[in-house]
């Protein structure tokens, strides 16, 4: 997971909308429905922010066929005054159209979620320290941070859980990723070239990351902090 920085308010329909927010589920349910419309240029604002990839997972959608939906991290069912809080949205990988084509057991992000959150629990996205409550393994499984505290830990597995960020469906898809990337590396470890890998890997092609940057840039350590603080500071 990655820090996602909020830029501006949604624009003009989600900011009028928002003058006066719905109270209930049922409200937010049904104005959700009618703000239907507006909701492609939301989407393309949010995916902006979130430089193309899955906010909660980091699977960008485009690189492995999938659709994407707009995500309310406190749910609209038992938050409606939030519903139309650009601060509460993020873009997440797949659409209804894509769950037709998954077991229940590999949904993931915020279709895993639902409606269920604990404030208390939940890292989210958008908290600048996420980072850092995990670890990708070799294996495709994301697990909590060894270095965190008894609480820190409890609060990386709630999160991971209740996102099942370790479906085997994104388990495939990080460990392929990943065994490419450590071959990679190990063939320029001593090569000049490893910075310019780096900087391939995790910088930016027309405004987008590729996917899962978070642990491809724990791949390349103190050297993927440098190139990403020298070469692209819009991305810390």
């Amino acid at each position: 997971m990655r820090f996602i920085r909020k830029v501006g308010d949604g624009g003009y329909h989600l900011r009028k909308v928002n003058e006066n927010p719905p109270t209930t589920e049922e409200q937010a349910r049904s104005r959700w429905e009618s703000f239907r419309k507006h909701k492609p240029r939301l989407k393309d604002l949010l995916l902006k922010e979130q430089f193309g990839l899955c906010a909660y997972s980091e699977i960008r959608p485009d690189e492995h066929d999938l659709e994407t939906h707009i995500e309310h991290i406190r749910p609209k069912s038992r938050f409606p005054t939030r519903t139309f809080d650009y601060h509460n949205m993020v873009v997440n990988a797949l659409s209804n159209t894509d769950l037709q084509n998954l077991p229940k057991k590999e949904y993931f992000a915020g279709h895993a979620k639902g409606r269920n959150y604990d404030e208390t629990l939940f890292i989210s996205p958008l908290m600048e320290e996420c980072p850092r409550f995990f670890r990708y393994l070799s294996d495709g499984r994301i697990a909590p941070n060894i270095t965190l505290s008894e609480e820190e830990q409890r609060k990386a597995e709630y999160t991971i859980d209740l996102l099942n960020l370790n479906s085997q469906f994104l388990r495939n898809r990080r460990s392929i990723w990943l065994d490419e990337l450590d071959q990679l590396i190990d063939e320029y470890l001593h090569d000049e070239r490893l910075s310019f890998l780096a900087d391939c890997e995790l910088g930016k092609t027309n405004g987008r990351l590729r996917s899962f940057h978070t642990a491809t840039g724990q791949r390349f350590g103190s050297l993927g902090k440098s190139v990403i603080k020298e070469n692209y500071p819009d991305l810390l």
